[in-house]
């Protein structure tokens, strides 16, 4: 009889704001075939655990030691007093169907595109400009409030959603619109603002932070002008790749980004642990 353990490596962490941390081996009659990192979310805190690592080496893969490994750190956790688990797995491979088998649930996609050399055109009438102080305060409030709801419709508690979109967006832009490496926009189509696009330059890529069309102008094609202006100004900033997160059930999204040549690298799941 097989029989599949977590073994400690580390004694338990504690951090000073509460934070838990281990690393175990997974085991089979006590012989090592994996190794799993279990944490509080430094995020959402102590109430919620991450799988931060999950690894089973090859002579031991497809032999259900993942699943019976991530269901160990699930009662670990729950030892903990968490009472919600989330783990983020790549787009290849079999992970995503063994967390879905255990009944997570997909809150998040993540997605990328690789560039060309040449910014795309925005069409006839469509321009981009940077938000001006008026622009940015109207877009922080809504971006906030916005981000919150998103994440309390996908199982995060109310209050949780609330701390979480402020304390992103604070950490985020520190220096409002005039943050360094942060590209504000509004698009304007025949001078009419119809759209806003959060663009951030990080060290080998572009990130979509937000990308928002006015709800009076949608269904006219601008949140595809403003993912071509995101494109342009990665471009234009010597970036020739974009990443962006986009929600479980937002379809229209997924089929837009979907439609620009934008393909899945990742999942974020999550599970309540009853």
């Amino acid at each position: 009889m097989m029989t599949t353990t977590l073994r400690p490596t580390e004694p338990l962490q504690r951090a000073t704001d509460g934070a838990l941390s281990r690393r175990f081996q997974v085991c089979v009659n006590s012989r090592p075939v994996g190794t799993l990192h279990l944490a509080t979310d430094p995020v959402f805190g102590p109430a919620v655990a991450s799988i931060d690592a999950l690894h089973i080496d090859e002579p031991d893969r497809r032999r259900g030691r993942g699943t019976v490994g991530a269901l160990a750190a699930e009662e670990v956790a729950r030892g903990w007093g968490c009472g919600r688990i989330e783990i983020t797995v790549p787009a290849d491979g079999p992970a995503l169907r063994m967390v879905t088998s255990l009944g997570y649930t997909v809150r998040n996609t993540g997605m990328a595109k690789d560039l060309g050399p040449d910014a795309p055109a925005l069409p006839p009438g469509s321009t981009g400009r940077a938000m001006t102080g008026d622009d940015y305060d109207a877009w922080y409030r809504t971006a906030v409030a916005k981000y919150a709801r998103d994440w309390a419709e996908r199982g995060v508690p109310v209050d949780q959603a609330e701390a979480k979109a402020r304390r992103d967006h604070e950490t985020l832009l520190p220096r409002g619109a005039h943050t360094p490496d942060m590209l504000l926009s509004v698009l304007e189509h025949e001078n009419t603002p119809v759209g806003t696009l959060w663009l951030a330059l990080q060290r080998e890529r572009a990130f979509v932070y937000d990308v928002e069309a006015d709800p009076a102008y949608r269904g006219r094609g601008h949140g595809r002008s403003l993912m071509l202006l995101a494109e342009a100004q990665a471009v234009a900033a010597g970036r020739r790749r974009v990443a962006l997160n986009v929600f479980a059930g937002n379809t229209p999204a997924e089929r837009l980004y979907d439609s620009l040549g934008y393909v899945p690298t990742s999942y974020s799941l999550f599970k309540p642990l009853l």
